[in-house]
């Protein structure tokens, strides 16, 4: 179906307006930093440091592959993205009230600015991964090209996830805490310090119910093609697809009663 020209024109001004709001936030947190964007890097480098001293210079490690460092990195920087995203999502509108009562823009923008900010800082966290990579002499395998769909797979997920609980925030205030509960939980069932295959038999099929498991082995496809489970990678598709789209059906039933409770 062709768009009329005044449809592509709101089109093309909600995706100016989307680039605009992350500019924004990104410029509002860095402001002032004397850092900058160098504290996004340095939260998960050192937690990656730590778990990799933890696992392999205090206990013995009997999960992830070699180098370890580089394992807990190709999952542990996306976690930050999807955690940071999800996590700010809660307060979406609560945040900018007067912005989101007054200005006439797609209301989804409101997360999907969150969502492009993180996602941007994980972009621009990637050159501690090659670093890491180069130090420890990881090889390098064909599955890399697959980190682009690992990428937009995660965005996907996380939209979706932040707009079910962006709106519902607004209503349940008690649901902001939750989420954060829930993320931390999330963090130690989700293939990150371990891979998916490490997991015991009786626990191994949880990970197919969660799609950061599939997500995860996709970014480590390129240096690690053992971790490279397709049906696991079909049933996070899936899942995704499923999260995206009960978001967008919750966005929409709910955002009219949202403007009303601002």
């Amino acid at each position: 179906m062709t768009l009329s020209p005044p449809s592509r024109t709101r089109r093309a001004s909600a995706w100016s307006s989307l680039w605009l709001l992350t500019r924004r936030d990104l410029k509002v947190r860095y402001a002032t930093s004397l850092l900058g964007y160098l504290w996004s890097i340095l939260d998960p480098l050192l937690m990656s440091l730590i778990y990799w001293f933890v696992f392999t210079q205090v206990f013995q490690r009997t999960v992830g592959e070699q180098p370890y460092i580089v394992f807990l990195l190709t999952a542990l920087l996306p976690w930050v993205w999807v955690n940071g995203a999800i996590s700010d999502s809660t307060r979406a509108f609560l945040r900018d009230v007067k912005l989101v009562r007054s200005v006439a823009l797609p209301h989804w923008i409101w997360v999907g600015r969150i969502v492009c900010s993180k996602g941007i800082e994980f972009l621009l966290s990637l050159p501690v991964l090659v670093a890491f990579a180069i130090f420890s002499g990881a090889h390098v395998g064909w599955g890399v090209l697959l980190m682009p769909v690992a990428v937009l797979l995660l965005a996907a997920l996380t939209l979706g996830v932040g707009l079910i609980v962006a709106p519902l925030v607004v209503f349940f205030r008690d649901l902001e805490r939750a989420t954060k509960l829930v993320l931390r939980v999330l963090f130690y069932a989700s293939p990150i310090i371990y891979g998916a295959q490490d997991l015991p038999e009786f626990a191994r099929p949880l990970a197919w119910f969660n799609p950061l498991s599939g997500i995860f082995a996709l970014f480590r496809a390129g240096f690690f093609p053992d971790q490279i489970d397709w049906p696991l990678i079909a049933a996070s598709i899936g899942m995704t697809l499923l999260f995206l789209g009960i978001g967008i059906l919750v966005f929409r039933r709910t955002i009219g009663g949202v403007l009303k409770e601002l």
